[in-house]
Formats: C-alpha cells, sequence, structure tokens
C-alpha cells in the first residue's frame, strides 16, 4: 500500500510538473503575441501621424533649395569655409583606403573633365565624393530630356541648363571645400592651354574623334597626365568593359579610329583608355527624317564640325560604368597606389598574331607569291575567332580547336572578315586540300567550301557574314 502511494504521489508531481510547464509556456506565447500586436499598433499609430504631419506641412521643404548651405546643425562652417573635422568624418572611407598621405595627394589635385555627359559627369561626381577639391568643368552642351538616362547630376528641372552648370550645383552639394570651375566651352587645339592650365590630370570624354584625338596628342606633347574614354554606345554587356593601354584595345570601333589616328602624328603608347571589348549587338541609330537627307551630307549638317548628327542608342547603366572605371583608376594613381597589372582581355594578343601570321603564310602560297601584308589585322582576327565564332570552330560540333587555324573561305572571293573562317587544324589541312589549290597548280580539281562541308557550314558562314555587315555600320567601313 505504502509502495502504491508513493509511485502515486510522484505521478502527481509529474503531472504537475508538465501542466506548470505547459501553462508558463502559454503565457510566454500569448505574452509574445500581445507584445507583436502592440508594437504593430504603436507602429500604425506612427506612421498614420507622420503621414499627417507631412500634409500639413507638405509646404515645408526637408532640402534648402538651390546652392542654399544645409542647417549648421548637420554642417558647421570654420573660419576656413568648412569645418576640417567633418571633411575627415565624411571621407572617413577614402582615408582608410588611402591613408593620410595618400588622401592629403588626392586632395591637392586638380582635375579637368573636358566632356561632361554620360561618362564625364560620373567621373566628376566620383571624385567629388572622394576628396578632389580642385575640378574644371569643360563642355559647350546644354541638358536636354534625353540626357536623363545617363547623366549624373541632371533632372528635369535642368533641361536647358548647360551640363557644367548642373554638375557643378551637386558637386558643392557634396563637397563643403570643393572647388569647381565651370567653363561653357568647346575644347580647341588651338588654345588648348588655357582650358588645362595647372591640371594633374585632364579626363577625355568627349563624343567627337577630332577634337578627342588633338586633346590626347596635346595632353601627351605637354606631359599633361590624361585618360580617355572610349565608346559607351550601343554596349549592353558589363563583364567586357577594360582598362588599358591605347596600344592595346581591340574590337572597340571608337578606339581603333583614334589609335590609328594617333600613330599617324607619332603616338602609339602612354595613354590609359577605358573601352568595352563587345561588339555591337543588332541596334540601330535612331532616323532622321528624310528631309534632313535631302539637304545634303547628312556628316556636314552638324552645329559643329564632326559633331555627330545621328543619335545613338545608349544604355544609360554603361557610359555610368565607364566613368566609374576612369575615376578609380585616377584616384589611386594620385594616391600613389596605382592598379599595377589590369587585367587583359582573355592575354589573347600571342594567339591572335600567330593566327595572323599564319594566315599571311597561307594566303601566300594560296596565290603564288610573297605578300607583305593581309586586308585584315589583329583586330580583325580577335573579331572572327571571339565575336564570330566564340572561339570555336566553323565545323559542326563546333569544338573548341586545339590548334585553331583562320583560312579563306572561298577562293572565288577576296579575303575579307565574311570571307574569313576558323578551323580545327585537321580541318584546315582538308580545306586547303579540297578548296585552296594553289593558284599555281590545276585548279580544275578545287571544290566549292558548300560541296566538301555541306550546307550547314555554308549557312553558319553567311550568318557570320551578316554580323560582319552590321558591325561595318558602326565602324563606318
Amino acid at each position: 500500500m505504502n509502495v502504491f502511494s508513493a509511485q502515486s504521489h510522484r505521478t502527481q508531481l509529474i503531472l504537475a510538473a508538465v501542466s506548470a510547464s505547459l501553462l508558463t509556456s502559454g503565457l510566454f506565447t500569448a505574452y509574445n503575441a500581445y507584445s507583436r500586436r502592440e508594437r504593430r499598433r504603436n507602429l500604425d499609430r506612427d506612421i498614420l501621424k507622420s503621414i499627417a504631419d507631412q500634409d500639413k506641412g507638405s509646404k515645408q521643404r526637408l532640402r534648402p533649395k538651390g546652392d542654399e548651405l544645409l542647417n549648421e546643425q548637420i554642417i558647421r562652417i570654420g573660419a576656413d569655409g568648412y569645418d576640417e573635422g567633418l571633411v575627415r568624418e565624411q571621407l572617413a572611407r577614402c582615408y582608410a583606403f588611402f591613408g593620410d598621405e595618400g588622401m592629403a595627394r588626392v586632395r591637392e589635385k586638380s582635375v579637368v573633365i573636358v566632356g561632361c555627359g554620360g561618362v564625364g559627369s560620373w567621373v566628376a561626381v566620383m571624385l567629388v565624393r572622394s576628396g578632389v577639391s580642385k575640378i574644371r568643368l569643360v563642355d559647350f552642351d546644354n541638358v536636354t530630356l534625353s540626357s536623363l538616362n545617363r547623366h549624373a547630376t541632371a533632372v528635369r528641372a535642368d533641361v536647358g541648363m548647360p551640363k557644367v552648370v548642373c554638375i557643378e550645383r551637386t558637386l558643392k552639394q557634396i563637397s563643403a571645400c570643393v572647388e569647381v570651375d565651370s567653363r561653357v566651352e568647346i575644347w580647341r587645339k588651338e588654345d588648348g592651354g588655357r582650358l588645362l592650365e595647372g591640371a594633374d590630370w585632364v579626363i577625355d570624354a568627349i563624343d567627337n574623334i577630332t577634337t578627342k584625338v588633338d586633346l590626347l596628342k596635346y595632353c601627351h606633347e605637354h606631359h599633361i597626365k590624361v585618360f580617355s574614354s572610349m565608346g559607351a554606345s550601343a554596349k549592353t554587356d558589363p563583364t567586357r568593359i577594360q582598362i588599358s593601354d591605347i596600344s592595346y584595345t581591340m574590337y572597340d570601333p571608337l578606339a581603333r579610329s583614334v589609335r590609328r589616328r594617333l600613330r599617324l602624328q607619332g603616338v602609339s603608347s602612354g595613354i590609359p583608355v577605358v573601352y568595352s571589348t563587345e561588339v555591337p549587338g543588332d541596334v540601330k541609330l535612331l532616323p532622321l527624317p528624310e528631309e534632313e537627307f535631302q539637304k545634303g551630307d547628312v556628316k556636314e549638317l552638324g552645329v559643329f564640325d564632326d559633331f555627330r548628327v545621328r543619335i545613338l542608342p545608349v544604355l544609360g547603366s554603361l557610359p555610368s560604368l565607364f566613368g566609374l572605371h576612369i575615376a578609380t583608376y585616377v584616384l589611386c594613381e594620385m594616391a600613389c597606389k596605382p592598379i599595377l597589372n589590369p587585367l587583359p582581355v582573355k592575354n589573347r594578343k600571342k594567339l591572335y598574331e600567330r593566327l595572323l601570321r599564319d594566315l599571311l603564310h597561307r594566303e601566300s602560297k594560296f596565290i603564288g607569291e610573297p605578300i607583305n601584308k593581309l586586308p585584315i589585322d589583329e583586330d580583325d582576327v580577335a573579331l572572327i575567332f571571339e565575336d564570330l565564332h566564340l572561339g570555336r570552330s566553323v565545323v559542326p560540333p563546333h569544338a573548341v580547336p586545339a590548334h585553331p587555324t583562320l583560312l579563306r573561305w572561298d577562293p572565288a572571293k577576296p579575303l575579307t572578315l565574311e570571307n574569313c573562317v576558323v578551323f580545327e587544324s585537321t580541318e584546315a589541312a582538308k580545306h586547303v586540300r579540297e578548296c585552296l589549290t594553289p593558284r599555281t597548280e590545276e585548279a580544275h580539281s578545287r571544290q566549292t567550301p558548300r560541296a566538301v562541308w555541306g550546307d550547314e557550314v555554308q549557312a553558319v558562314v553567311e550568318r557570320h557574314a551578316g554580323d560582319v555587315a552590321k558591325y561595318r555600320t558602326w565602324v563606318g567601313l
């Protein structure tokens, strides 16, 4: 009986403990639910009160108008025009990155930006955000509605305003100590030194090729550090943006034209640029009315010589990325922490040289006499190999060739971008044997490429020819 009573007592204790635990858990759950409901009610009340207060004071602005200073409780102005302690706090992350000496160099430098559109405006904003305190803005153009998809500072109220004035306003809102010299002018080589006076760095963000080349040559001759932006129009792939010396650029039509013109004037290297290796895709120039064509040559219709009339399509994010690349490179240079080894494009320059050399040798054999120069160059080789054939053989299943070879496709046509294809070395040997019998030998045994490789490969070649035609419209070939 005593044993039974003891067991019953223990059971009662266990049941009581379990009941107490469940009760406590239930109370905690209920309390948490109640607390959440109360917090939500308080949040709802706060939101409603905030909305009501905003409605009552809707005419009161949270920010000052125009160039008025911010509230003195936010920014204190010292005897020198700004509070150094607050400036260092604003630039704290930059000081942590570059150190005191590096930031001292950045803050004492003077930068001139020539061209203040989609690229130049982003360069200006990021340089000032990073501590540059002397900046000159040079651009003759005004903000338009179409500028708003890519300009760093322009808003609808700025339409019709000079771009440099629009940027100056924003820069002074960002920094209390920046000195901005805005020039609503065109840079011309005749008096180029006036606008570049005192510059430690010049940023070339000009659209027009002639002025761009003149500016780069002037800076190179006068030992002024300059960074140039190539073409961001009609591009969509941010992974193809590169920084390199002008001599190493490839694919970019604007870079090619600038590089060739500079080389003719004795400047072959020494100018860093940002460019894209992306070949323009299936995009078109915005059309001009027929009456514009009736006025004469479209190229002669510009307000200023050599400035384009036709409008290029631009995805607004690409010019901004070009500008950010430039600002980053220049800041690191000014702080004496340069980007030592910008990543090259796939590091394939030697491959392109070898492909071009082999093609020259095979063309000489095909024609039957030595050739000194082909009608295509290394840039064309890169275009054929990378963008048209994607680094693969023209023959299905389009494998990546271990030993790629470039060959003329149709022996009856001249060697051009459209008539040059990629083969694996064994496929190349077959193509030479069947289709490219040297002219010094019996040519009656030649077969057509379609007969040797079939309709599928012929269709690939024709599709690539169509892609080249689009490319030529952009390059102007």
